[in-house]
């Protein structure tokens, strides 16, 4: 299997995971809405789906990393001489990768310190199991990047099309 199928795997496994999460938000505020009309309302409902939104956020980046759709300026680095672009590209992975291992353990280290806490609504849910979308979202960002830092990596080094070469 190549790195290309790989990647498109990951990608698809992102989509649905996050496709699943999107559902399961839906139907719980839909819920909550359903049950605040007859004038019973949850108390749970408004914190988890908070939390629904966040972990969609955390995991949507991951998704956002394996497109490579995150915010850049293609324009300027397009302008660059190709070796200079191309160790510009490296520095910027190499940033990306290192503030992902660093944000990834450093969220690892906070799930320590939240042992025993609970959700305020939801006493039996810790709170470490809810925040452990940061060390885990920042595994997934970092393995988007690695998987798909070759095809950048070639794009890079690839000669800039010629303006008008392809009608000829």
């Amino acid at each position: 299997m190549t790195i290309d199928r790989v990647r498109a795997a990951y990608e698809t496994a992102l989509e649905w995971l996050l496709m699943a999460l999107m559902v399961v938000l839906f139907l719980e505020v839909t819920l909550g809405v359903v049950y605040r009309t007859v004038g019973v309302s949850l108390v749970w409902y408004d914190e988890v789906a908070s939390i629904l939104l966040a972990w969609i956020t955390f995991y949507g980046s991951a998704l956002a990393s394996v497109k490579r759709a995150h915010i850049g300026c293609p324009e300027v680095v397009a302008l660059m001489p190709p070796r200079v672009k191309f160790g510009f590209r490296v520095a910027a992975e190499v940033l990306t990768i290192a503030f992902f291992l660093l944000m990834g353990w450093t969220g690892y280290r906070v799930l320590g310190v939240l042992e025993g806490d609970s959700l305020v609504s939801l006493p039996d849910v810790p709170v470490s199991w809810v925040q452990s979308v940061v060390p885990l979202s920042a595994v997934l960002i970092v393995a988007a990047e690695l998987l798909t830092l070759p095809a950048v990596l070639r794009k890079t080094l690839r000669p800039p099309a010629v303006a008008g070469a392809a009608s000829q």
